[in-house]
């Protein structure tokens, strides 16, 4: 093993101690991190009170207890800015004297001591006020020890010393898991201290994956990939492109005519031969390449019967109106294929993942184009323009896609907004699973995403701006 490398036997020395209070601390991280670190309450906050009553109510309404119970003293809470307001809660929650039948706000609590059963319970209360609309996120609680709580002003301090055990043996855990990913997916680090900072941020997004799973509409799995130790503007800048959102840029294409019929049932242009086999743009922000390319390749295909794979590098290094791997746009990646003359195969101008003097030559095309269009924003004209013309090129907020492994993808409307679309991909079908209408997208980080390479998403509701900027080549 190279010794300027920290791998595997590195990481355990000194990490199992430090997870332990790092788990407490965690609680009140960000949940998906910027715009907002955590920010301590007090008891008379307003939206404080409103979430303390939402818990409660929830509380009760899960637990099979005759009698109420509501909270009798909160040992600590905060507020956090995440598409919305979370607000975590630490407090004792004690039974009083009303059955479930009365008014929670009117009920008293026992006063004799012995009759009083107290539970420490944290609360994650998630709320959108412009939507009038509260969740909450997490509930878990366990009997109060005998001697109270100390009172604390620290949001950190939301696990109370019994469980010192359990925080140990969680943290083994999470440890065993980082190692799992880091041999799966070949990760090294130089430093001890880097190789700390990416099991953080692993522990970080492992938490962010869970609420993806708790709050997803669909059937969709999501969890540890090959991107589980970047934070989110790590991944962002890395892997998408900022570009797309930026709607004053785009070239302006001719609309498409409509479908000549309505759309089958269900498509793939996977069993058609359309479609070559997923490919992996490394490090570089360059997707509207191989978006672009994934439909050209298409096109080709159908008019002249042949499947070639084409050169995303070619655009990196010779397309002048876009960034290469800073970001681009398909209406100008068509513009560039029409003013070059072509593009050349995969394998004659194969990539490298950075930019570089472009080495175009006229002599090596073997596949052109005459035009390009926009689609129609309605999914049903897309799925029927789809079946009957080829695979399209697509684009659309990929917030939900760190984390998928497989299934259906159907995130929340506040975690996928639609005009916040960043990352170009390929449309290649559509259809249902178990009744849950989805697109098939051929995505470009490599056979080792999510299903062999393809993310599904939820289709019918304009999701994540898929409708949005839906284009094609024209080759006549």
């Amino acid at each position: 093993m190279d010794a300027k490398y920290c791998l595997i036997p590195c990481l355990v020395l000194g990490v199992v101690a430090g997870l332990v209070q790092t788990l407490g601390e965690d609680l009140d991280r960000p949940l998906f991190g910027p715009p907002g670190s955590p920010v301590k309450l007090l008891d008379s906050d307003p939206g404080l009170k409103k979430a303390v009553l939402f818990a409660e109510e929830r509380y009760n309404l899960g637990t099979n207890a005759m009698h109420l119970r509501r909270v009798s003293r909160i040992i600590s809470a905060s507020k956090q800015l995440v598409k919305g307001i979370r607000y975590t809660i630490t407090a004792e929650l004690s039974n009083t004297q009303c059955k479930k039948s009365s008014m929670l706000r009117t009920c008293d609590f026992y006063p004799e001591s012995h009759k009083l059963k107290t539970e420490v319970c944290l609360f994650e209360v998630w709320d959108i006020p412009w939507q009038g609309s509260s969740t909450l996120l997490r509930q878990k609680c366990h009997p109060a020890a005998e001697s109270s709580p100390k009172e604390t002003n620290s949001v950190d301090e939301l696990v109370p010393p019994t469980s010192q055990a359990l925080q140990e043996q969680e943290s083994v855990k999470l440890l065993g898991m980082f190692k799992e990913f880091m041999v799966k997916y070949n990760k090294g680090y130089r430093t001890q201290e880097e190789a700390d900072q990416r099991l953080q941020i692993f522990h970080q997004n492992l938490k962010t994956a869970e609420k993806l799973q708790s709050l997803d509409q669909g059937s969709a799995e999501y969890g540890v990939t090959k991107f589980s130790d970047l934070t989110e503007e790590e991944f962002s800048s890395i892997y998408l492109n900022p570009l797309l959102s930026q709607r004053n840029l785009h070239r302006p294409m001719k609309p498409a005519a409509p479908a000549r019929g309505p759309a089958p049932d269900s498509w793939d242009w996977r069993d058609h031969g359309a479609v070559t086999s997923v490919k992996n743009q490394g490090m570089c922000g360059s997707c509207w390449a191989f978006s672009v390319t994934g439909n050209i390749e298409g096109q080709w295909f159908l008019k002249n019967g042949t499947l070639v794979s084409l050169s995303e590098q070619e655009l990196v290094d010779c397309d002048k109106l876009d960034n290469a791997c800073r970001g681009g746009l398909p209406s100008n990646a068509y513009a560039s294929i029409e003013t070059l003359g072509g593009l050349e195969t995969e394998a004659d101008y194969s990539y490298t993942g950075h930019k570089a003097s472009c080495d175009f030559t006229s002599k090596k095309v073997v596949a052109y184009i005459n035009s390009s269009l926009e689609l129609s924003k309605d999914e049903k004209e897309i799925a029927a323009w789809l079946a009957e013309n080829g695979p399209v090129s697509v684009a659309l907020n990929a917030f939900a896609m760190q984390f998928y492994k497989k299934g259906v993808s159907h995130p929340l409307r506040i975690f996928c907004n639609p005009w916040m679309i960043d990352h170009a991909v390929l449309l290649v079908g559509y259809g249902e699973r178990k009744g849950i209408p989805f697109w098939a997208i051929k995505n470009s980080w490599g056979e080792d995403y999510g299903e062999q390479g393809y993310y599904n998403l939820y289709r019918g509701s304009k999701l994540c701006g898929i409708n949005q900027m839906g284009s094609s080549a024209v080759v006549n």
